[in-house]
């Protein structure tokens, strides 16, 4: 593999790549925080529709939206997005629902007491939200976030099929330049690999934060030590734990 495929077509690729994931991450955060909200709203015509979009973009594919907004809108309303924001607005449009659901969960094992003890301190509802129910719910929505995050990553290889020089539209082009089908697509496995690494090592500090401005830290635990009871103590020490028992 030449110098000139890693300046022109790869390195740039790696580039695309991570703008499509920041990008559509950004939008699938805001789509998933504003549905995932009023999933929980009194109002059963809110709740309805914010679970037919959820129903509507999980049940649908994610390259064939891609498609549609790409190729169908321009012909259908005479209005033409570039195909990378084309690929941004369908992937966060989809992984958006798959995120509402996560924050709608989060929001709903918030311990009930915490929400009367708010309504007890005269909080308006979005000083609720705000103020006790998403401080709370944020740390538990991380770790299934990180997984979706991850997700996304790999889910920008279908934006190759819009025509975006992403990681995979490079190995392509690269493949098709040199015949080297099993180095170049194997380096690509690695890229993605490293890319999903870097993620999620930022997202447990993120979580480690998180948790950690709600008072939740990590458990240190000391060294294992161990030590041999004496015949007498290990029966007596059964006997207290088949019985309930303290230990001595």
């Amino acid at each position: 593999m030449t110098a000139g495929l890693w300046e022109n077509w790869l390195l740039p690729g790696v580039w695309i790549t991570i703008q499509l994931t920041l990008y559509s991450a950004a939008f699938a955060t805001v789509v998933a925080f504003g549905i995932g909200l009023v999933r929980n709203s009194p109002l059963w015509i809110v709740r309805f529709l914010s679970g037919f979009y959820v129903e509507i973009f999980r049940g649908t594919s994610a390259l064939v939206l891609m498609f549609w907004l790409a190729f169908v809108m321009p012909l259908a309303f005479q209005w033409q997005l570039f195909p990378m924001w084309a690929a941004v607005l369908a992937l966060g449009l989809t992984y958006g629902a798959y995120g509402s659901e996560i924050v709608r969960g989060a929001v709903a094992s918030v311990a009930p007491a915490q929400q009367e003890a708010a309504i007890a301190l005269s909080f308006s509802p979005a000083q609720r939200m705000r103020r006790v129910i998403l401080p709370q719910a944020i740390p538990e929505m991380i770790p299934p976030f990180n997984n979706l995050l991850i997700e996304l990553l790999k889910g920008t290889a279908l934006v190759s099929a819009v025509m975006v020089p992403d990681i995979t539209f490079s190995a392509q082009l690269s493949r098709l330049a040199t015949g080297e089908s099993a180095e170049i697509y194997s380096l690509i496995l690695v890229m993605y690999f490293v890319l999903a690494f870097v993620l999620t090592r930022l997202m447990r500090l993120l979580e480690r934060r998180a948790k950690a401005g709600i008072g939740q830290f990590p458990e240190k635990r000391g060294p294992l030590v161990t030590r041999k009871l004496s015949p007498s103590k290990e029966s007596a020490q059964s006997s207290n734990l088949i019985t309930g028992g303290g230990v001595q």
